[in-house]
């Protein structure tokens, strides 16, 4: 018997602490009896996102229902990401979470099969473009830990691979394997970025879905917790909390970040300027955040500047990183090249992330870094132009700048987004 399902949103004023709190309750009182609990949070990320306080509220109140008759672990759906630092788990989990019970996903290692995706439904999904089976791989304690329910919590919003993240996502990549995780991208990226972005039924979409029906509905017991956020100056709001066993608390979800999470820009930008904010944005892996959620809002001939004061990588791995730095950012039709010459075999999630992160000669890309964390020659070496961060935002400084449209003193035009990896920005010309 399933759930009963519990959607819950508040556009203008957010949910309280009060309504989340009653919200959670409602939840676990459907699951009188429990004895082993497993919540897959997204890492840090995503920390927007709200499920650091989600994940404390509801390990807290298990312990408070079942006392030492609880057994809870936490896994955050790192997928490729490198591990949270314990400053990360700090921020994320405070002391609620003892550490013993937060578990590290190994995406290579640390997976079990399901099944697979046929090649026919790929190659219908994509129109012909990726005519692969692709395998279906979760974290083997999802299938093997012996918990009675598990709770997985994230944000969606829209995201450059699969239009609107989250829902099965937070699985079969968060918890995902090595050929899932890479060729559900190659997928995506074959079909077209700026098609997907920000749409609900994407072909990646498509492929979770296949991979959800089959394999997980009515197999592993879980839950999923979509969030919808804003965020507002340095304040996180929830604005919607959907829960449920089903599709439809991700489809209410999407709906509502569709509304509150894209920004329609009345005319394209001659120069974007985007900040990556540095305890969260690492490397251009992730970093390009700042590339995908603003591209659409950037002429042809234009700029897109990228602040990024914490990147001092490329990838979030060694494998992913030296891949980047051989083959760099060099656009759809060199990389796609290189793939058919069999050069990304085994890797194709790289493949997908350099076509995703080029302009494709559209508009120039400079990465502002630190030297001393990202040199000159390094982010020139994959096809981006390179400015000192220090000195290029005693021009353009975040802390100075408006979220929008920006005149400088001297009458240059620049449109400014603070936290690129919250939306997407989208001019319907």
């Amino acid at each position: 018997m399933m759930m009963k399902e519990l959607y819950l949103s508040r556009e203008q004023t957010g949910i309280s602490r009060t309504e989340l709190e009653d919200m959670i309750d409602r939840m676990l009182d459907q699951f009188p009896v429990l004895r082993r609990v497993l919540i897959i949070p997204p890492d840090y990320t995503r920390c927007y996102s709200y499920a650091g306080p989600i994940t404390r509220i509801i390990y807290r109140k298990l312990e408070e229902r079942f006392g030492d008759g609880i057994h809870t672990d936490v896994m955050p759906a790192l997928g490729t990401h490198m591990p949270m630092s314990e400053e990360e788990l700090d921020r994320f989990f405070g002391d609620v979470v003892p550490r013993e019970r937060i578990l590290v996903h190994h995406w290579q290692t640390d997976t079990v099969r399901l099944g697979y995706v046929p090649a026919e439904v790929c190659a219908e999904i994509s129109g012909g473009l990726f005519p692969e089976q692709i395998d279906v791989e979760v974290n083997h304690l999802l299938v093997d830990g012996g918990y009675d329910v598990i709770f997985s919590v994230g944000q969606v919003v829209p995201h450059e691979v699969v239009g609107m993240a989250n829902y099965s996502k937070n699985i079969f990549v968060g918890t995902g394997g090595r050929e899932m995780i890479n060729k559900s991208h190659m997928l995506s990226a074959i079909c077209g970025m700026e098609k997907a972005l920000g749409v609900t039924d994407s072909p990646a979409r498509k492929l979770y879905d296949y991979a959800q029906q089959h394999f997980v509905d009515g197999k592993i017991p879980m839950v999923y917790l979509q969030t919808v956020t804003t965020n507002d100056g340095d304040d996180v709001t929830l604005r919607g909390l959907f829960i449920g066993e089903s599709r439809k608390p991700f489809e209410y979800a999407a709906a509502l970040s569709q509304e509150l999470n894209i920004v329609h820009v009345e005319k394209r930008a001659k120069k974007v300027v985007t900040y990556l904010e540095p305890t969260e944005l690492k490397t251009t892996w992730v970093g390009n955040k700042g590339v995908y959620r603003t591209r659409m809002i950037i002429e042809d001939g234009g700029e897109l500047l990228v602040l990024a004061p914490g990147v001092r990588a490329f990838g979030e791995n060694e494998e992913m990183d030296k891949m980047t730095r051989t083959y760099g950012y060099t656009g759809t039709e060199h990389i796609l090249e290189l793939y058919r010459q069999g050069v990304f075999e085994g890797r194709l999630m790289a493949a997908a992330h350099l076509m995703q992160g080029s302009s494709e000669g559209r508009f120039t890309i400079t990465y502002a870094t630190k030297p001393e964390l990202m040199s000159k020659e390094e982010i020139e070496s994959v096809g981006y132009r390179w400015a000192d961060y220090d000195e290029i935002t005693k021009r353009y400084d975040p802390a100075s700048l408006k979220e929008g449209w920006n005149t400088l003193p001297d009458g240059e035009e620049i449109y400014y987004v603070g936290t690129p990896a919250v939306g997407l920005w989208k001019c319907d010309d």
